[in-house]
């Protein structure tokens, strides 16, 4: 070894021995230099494995958790908001003996607050006792005063507990941060779990890693505990939406523990209980399992201006009839102040010392802290008391000489919001980067769940390394990556299933229990796929006949590009354009692939689409989010695909998407439950399927043509609709009006024809949920599409064949009337199922309210 090599050199799996001067790597090696015991199998197998392997199965796990669809939303990349998660295969080691400590400490500090927590929204004897100064708690937006008094009963009110942790001064573990509101990380780390014992499963079986499973079924047993009623409790997981950061682990966590996710929309409370909004009309919630920050939870009593919450939701929490957890109010505990007076408030509520300490914290509120700030400004990090600010921390050490004085200055005009801390160097981890090992500054968040009589805290936890080797920030946001974490038992554990000890029965209600947003989704992702298909068959169908051998004449080619205005709905369009622009249609036409701000358009319809995948992800299969994403890629290299223009074959650019959509539409078929989820994704693919098909057959079959112009349309319809192979397999013969509509509209052996739609969407309307008092009545959907397939079944194809000045009137009525009331039927169906109630919000603001 030698000592003057650089700190920075990276090790390369392949070359251990020379692993760079003492503390290096300061997990990973001893003060000597050597590998650590407990890394020296690892390091083994990195380096019988190399580089390039190495980098093979880093694809591998690239691409396993792109097809799982983890993903973790960055707020200021507008551009591409959802990422990938991304996940270093060099795992973070912890001995069983080093991991006694961390777990005794974390079950301690959950133990304490706890207690701290039940202190502050009861006796307050804490301060009654001058343990800590009031402005701890009224100054912090966290302390919510319409949860004072709320009973927090005997056990653990805290139900989650999760923190922060790095290396103190003298090696042993210290906590930065205490996360309580809504802990994220969890469903992250069993993520990291599953795809790191696919992709390297010898190494992890072999290294007799504690399972994770354990921590979940104690999460799930306890949820279970918290119901008022214990007869099969409806739990729920209440999330933000889509568009939060963690949402990929609210949708996993719920289906991993078998839970209904919900948003506010799906939430109501009437009759002094929560409901929620389902097909079978409203569900009983016992318990919420929130992942929603507290003052956004009733916008009645807490914030006005929330959409996350369920107005009143605090006066039915008041009364008993729903637990939620973690319970409202919790945020205050997140309070950096409360680390000064930790020890204090342990001697004070558990009579000893904390076995785990808490990172030096100095508040610029008290005196004396604040000297010791002033004179030792350089080498602290400011911090802002309240999460909610959005202020990030500040090492003082990074600042201008100019911005260190005005900072001062903040810190003496608001003395009472800001915290400071010693500026700690996280211990470094190997991290694979560039095709090399690398040092990389790290942080583990481990977590505990209240469970009989005390806490159980998971066995590991999420481990996160900074994007670079001086990073400051160790945050996803800030680039951040993860690593799975392994607590190295001596011997082979027991296999631990979540399902162990839980086999409980579902309700047959529950098999309807579908919050009605989510088939809302499932509906209008259906819809949406249907018609970004449609619109991308015609267009590339114009596309071949405008670049083919034989030239269209103007009547064609303007009724063809009307087609495609119709189509997608991108009026005005080609609607009564100009001859020049029917003569030069490449801009419009490459508008209305790829357009994202232009309603109807290809890239439009199709992120709708995206969005309604990503409201409903808890009921797509693995293989249903792979799909996904294959549309989400070739939507993303779309641009690229299409430079070309008109004269570079760009029915071939659209060629993946169809695809793609066509491996949706085949899972669907073949591969999922034929549950509601299923039933309402079919519906809105087959309501869709006939609107366009009336539509296309209406605008290239209707107008005045000659001979030669009826076939060129009659071919294009065919080959929009995939028929074109089958009508000359079967009729072999020019082509025809009379045979085509009999193809297109009234034959239901081709899986495309009208009938074939309408015969279908009546099968799930009369599978759909019924009132008790009908029973045998029908209801307005089925008259709907009962009047549309008896309309078209009682039609004669010599009438919608034959012309009338010109036109096909007879023709074009039907297919009106067809489609008017395949409207009514959509609406009927979204009156009925799809209906939300209208947001509540205070009428007066209180002091709290405004927060």
């Amino acid at each position: 070894m030698n000592d003057t090599q650089p700190a920075n050199d990276p090790i390369v799996p392949g070359d251990l021995h020379y692993t760079g001067r003492p503390g290096f790597m300061d997990e990973t090696l001893t003060s000597a230099g050597e590998v650590k015991p407990e890394w020296v199998y690892l390091m083994d197998a990195l380096r019988a494995m190399g580089p390039e392997l190495f980098a093979h199965r880093t694809d591998k796990a690239r691409r396993i958790l792109r097809d799982d669809g983890a993903t973790y939303n960055i707020y200021n990349d507008l551009a591409k908001p959802a990422r990938t998660w991304d996940l270093d295969l060099v795992p973070f080691l912890i001995r069983s003996e080093d991991w006694v400590e961390i777990e005794s400490g974390l079950l301690e500090r959950s133990e304490l607050f706890n207690l701290l927590y039940k202190d502050i929204y009861g006796p307050r004897n804490l301060i009654r006792q001058g343990v800590i100064p009031p402005e701890a708690l009224f100054a912090h937006s966290g302390f919510l005063r319409a949860c004072q008094g709320i009973d927090t009963g005997s056990g653990q009110s805290l139900v989650m507990h999760s923190v922060d942790l790095v290396r103190g001064p003298g090696g042993r573990p210290c906590v930065l941060t205490d996360r309580i509101q809504s802990p994220s990380g969890s469903g992250y780390a069993l993520e990291n779990r599953t795809v790191m014992s696919r992709v390297l499963p010898s190494l992890f079986r072999d290294s007799h890693v504690h399972r994770l499973a354990g921590y979940f079924q104690s999460l799930r047993r306890t949820l279970v505990s918290l119901s008022p009623q214990q007869d099969n409790p409806r739990i729920v997981v209440l999330t933000p939406g889509s568009h939060n950061e963690t949402y990929f682990e609210h949708a996993y966590i719920a289906n991993y523990l078998g839970f209904h996710l919900v948003q506010s929309g799906d939430l109501i409370v009437k009759n002094g209980y929560v409901w929620m909004k389902s097909l079978d009309g409203l569900s009983r919630v016992d318990v919420i399992m929130r992942r929603v920050d507290d003052s956004y939870c009733d916008p009645v009593e807490l914030r006005g201006d929330s959409y996350l919450g369920v107005p009143s939701l605090l006066e039915v929490i008041r009364a008993g009839r729903v637990a939620i957890a973690n319970p409202l109010g919790v945020g205050i505990l997140e309070n950096p102040v409360f680390l000064k007076y930790l020890p204090a408030i342990s001697q004070s509520l558990l009579g000893r010392d904390l076995r785990m300490a808490s990172v030096d914290t100095y508040w610029c509120f008290d005196s004396e802290d604040m000297e010791y700030i002033q004179d030792n400004l350089t080498s602290l990090v400011i911090k802002n008391i309240d999460r909610n600010s959005r202020e990030l921390s500040v090492a003082v050490n990074e600042l201008e000489p100019k911005a260190v004085e005005q900072l001062r200055k903040k810190l003496q005009q608001n003395p009472v919001s800001y915290v400071a801390q010693p500026l700690l160097n996280a211990t470094r981890q190997p991290t694979f980067v560039d095709g090399e090992l690398q040092p990389r500054p790290s942080i583990l968040r481990t977590f505990a769940v209240a469970s009989e009589g005390s806490y159980s805290v998971l066995p590991g936890g999420l481990t996160r390394v900074g994007a670079e080797d001086n990073s400051f920030l160790i945050a996803s946001q800030m680039g951040a990556k993860s690593k799975d974490t392994w607590v190295i038992a001596s011997e082979p554990e027991r296999v631990i299933s979540n399902q162990d000890g839980d086999d409980v029965p579902a309700r047959e209600a529950d098999l309807i229990s579908l919050p009605s947003r989510v088939v809302e989704n499932m509906f209008w992702m259906g819809r949406y796929a249907e018609r970004a298909e449609a619109s991308l068959r015609i267009l590339r169908t114009v596309f071949m006949l405008l670049n083919g051998e034989e030239p269209l004449s103007d009547r064609c080619k303007r009724i063809l590009l009307q087609a495609v205005t119709e189509i997608t709905v991108t009026q005005p369009g080609f609607v009564d354009a100009s001859d020049e622009m029917i003569q030069s249609p490449e801009e419009e036409l490459l508008l209305v692939v790829k357009d994202g701000d232009r309603v109807g358009s290809v890239r439009s319809t199709l992120n709708a689409m995206l969005f309604c995948a990503d409201e409903s992800k808890e009921l797509l299969s693995s293989d249903t989010l792979r799909v996904i994403n294959d549309i989400r890629d070739a939507l993303n290299e779309l641009d690229t695909a299409l430079s070309g223009g008109l004269s570079s074959a760009p029915e071939e650019a659209l060629d993946p998407l169809v695809t793609a959509l066509m491996a949706l539409s085949g899972l669907a078929k073949e591969s999922m439950v034929r549950d509601f989820g299923w039933r309402f994704m079919d519906t809105g693919r087959r309501l869709e399927r006939s609107l366009q098909t009336t539509t296309l057959v209406k605008n290239l079959l209707t107008p005045e043509v000659s001979a030669s112009e009826q076939s060129v349309l009659i071919s294009a319809m065919l080959l929009s609709l995939e028929a074109l192979i089958s009508y000359r397999r079967r009729y072999r013969a020019k082509l025809g009006v009379q045979s085509s509509l009999d193809l297109v509209l009234l034959d239901t052996s081709n899986p495309r024809s009208l009938l074939y739609q309408l015969e279908t969407l009546k099968e799930h309307i009369g599978a759909l949920p019924k009132p008790s008092d009908l029973r045998h009545e029908l209801t307005a959907e089925e008259r709907a599409i009962l009047e549309a397939e008896t309309s078209l079944k009682l039609t004669f194809l010599t009438d919608l064949s034959s012309r009338e000045e010109g036109r096909r009137k007879e023709l074009e009525e039907s297919l009106d009337r067809i489609a008017n009331l395949l409207e009514c039927l959509s609406n009927f169906i979204s009156d009925k199922f799809f209906d939300h109630r209208e947001v509540s919000q205070q009428l007066v603001k209180g002091a709290w309210g405004d927060s």
